[in-house]
């Protein structure tokens, strides 16, 4: 008899791992358009039914592009394996026919603290999964764009005409490809959650990285790649309120959102960015306490470094939110909090994608007013100083230093003429 349990509760696991449709990630409280093509319809699967591979997700992406009036789409570019960067502007039909006019302000009111920022649109990039094998925030992705496209009434009506959405499916095209792959092909058709298994010993150099294995939450300042030199040109173009930057962590860990350790913020990102992270992540406890995940806050990461994408916005005056979900690595693994399954996994990542939304539409003004504060006062701050480089022996080193800090548009200048300085 034990035997025979034990074997009934593999095979209602095996079933309920893997039967779950969209509504398990949506919330219940809106309609949705029927034009709107469904993840299934267009990609042929659920989603969290199996991983995403990123040729899935583009043709996903081009659908609601092509079927919804919110979103429109751009290609930046190519990955070294020949992978689009895509990037979706999504925002109210009516912000879509202004929307170079709703840009140029949005920069001017940086240049110009005589703005009022008070009737504009705040700006939120969401970017997932830089790490490939972290996948929960690229599927997530298919949830949220199907819900911001898709969703009907008076709360997606007014986040949409507040808020303009850049919308990066995939951070890390190639590194995706390889983990979906690698993930669904050791997927069994009654799925295995022992750490043990296959599926869940991803093999060297597995998909974090980009095609040549570079690490490219390193990136955002050195701009070496492909896909980050679209991703920083898109941020200075638009100069957005909020960034957010999904990733994974431990199979045995819940769910963390910024701010960090407080103690490892960079001394140059001012207090009230932290202030503001802080409030924004109320709304993420709020709407992680509706599901029923569990979550934490300032006990690990930090805000110090800036070249990745959580702390790059810290020093250009937006606000970078890391988020990490616990992986599971696959479809289900065990953990010591139970089974974790991948479509739990997604559905927490788009949870917060929405709540970072919901605290954007509803702290639009303080935080549209505080970038256009960064600025001001730090042109304010005296410390109008020029640097001076340069190699008399090596010119090719100087090119590059300054083609990076022409990615980053910082003007460089020429001296006039000879002159001395500290005895150089």
């Amino acid at each position: 008899m034990k035997k025979l349990l034990f074997l009934f509760l593999i095979i209602s696991f095996s079933i309920s791992a893997q039967q779950v449709d969209l509504s398990y990630y949506l919330p219940k409280d809106v309609t949705y358009n029927s034009v709107i093509p469904t993840p299934k319809s267009v990609i042929g699967h659920e989603v969290g039914e199996w991983h995403v591979t990123h040729d899935k997700l583009v043709e996903y992406m081009k659908a609601l592009a092509a079927s919804s009036d919110r979103i429109s789409i751009e290609d930046r570019g190519r990955t070294f394996e020949g992978r689009p960067l895509l990037l979706l502007t999504i925002t109210s039909p009516k912000n879509h026919q202004n929307l170079e006019v709703i840009r140029t302000k949005h920069i001017e009111a940086t240049n110009n603290a005589s703005v009022n920022v008070s009737n504009a649109p705040i700006v939120v990039y969401q970017g997932f999964s830089i790490h490939g094998n972290e996948p929960s925030g690229a599927n997530a992705g298919l949830a949220a764009a199907y819900y911001l496209a898709a969703a009907q009434g008076n709360k997606i009506d007014e986040l949409l005409n507040n808020t303009v959405i850049l919308f990066d499916p995939s951070l890390n095209p190639d590194g995706l490809q390889r983990f979906a792959y690698w993930a669904n092909t050791n997927k069994a058709q009654n799925i295995n959650p022992d750490p043990n298994d296959r599926e869940y010993r991803e093999v060297w150099p597995g998909g974090r990285t980009n095609h040549y294995w570079f690490d490219m939450n390193r990136d955002w300042l050195p701009v070496q790649l492909p896909e980050s030199r679209a991703r920083i040109a898109s941020f200075h173009k638009w100069l957005p309120n909020i960034l957010t930057d999904h990733h994974e962590m431990g199979t045995n860990s819940s769910f963390f959102f910024q701010p960090g350790i407080p103690s490892r913020t960079n001394p140059l990102t001012p207090q009230m960015n932290q202030d503001l992270t802080k409030e924004i992540a109320t709304y993420h406890a709020k709407a992680f306490d509706k599901i029923g995940s569990m979550y934490y806050s300032e006990e690990s990461f930090d805000d110090f470094y800036y070249g990745k994408g959580s702390t790059f916005p810290d020093i250009n005056g937006s606000i970078g939110i890391l988020f990490e979900q616990a992986s599971s690595r696959g479809h289900a693994q065990e953990s010591d909090n139970g089974i974790l399954t991948f479509p739990f996994t997604i559905r927490n990542q788009f949870t917060a994608a929405l709540s970072t939304l919901e605290a954007a539409k509803n702290m639009r003004v303080k935080i549209l007013q505080y970038q256009q504060d960064f600025y001001k006062n730090s042109r304010n701050s005296g410390e109008n100083k020029a640097i001076v480089f340069g190699d008399e022996k090596d010119a090719a080193k100087s090119f590059h230093l300054a083609e990076v800090l022409k990615r980053h548009q910082i003007k460089i200048h020429e001296v006039k003429a000879d002159f001395s300085s500290n005895g150089k």
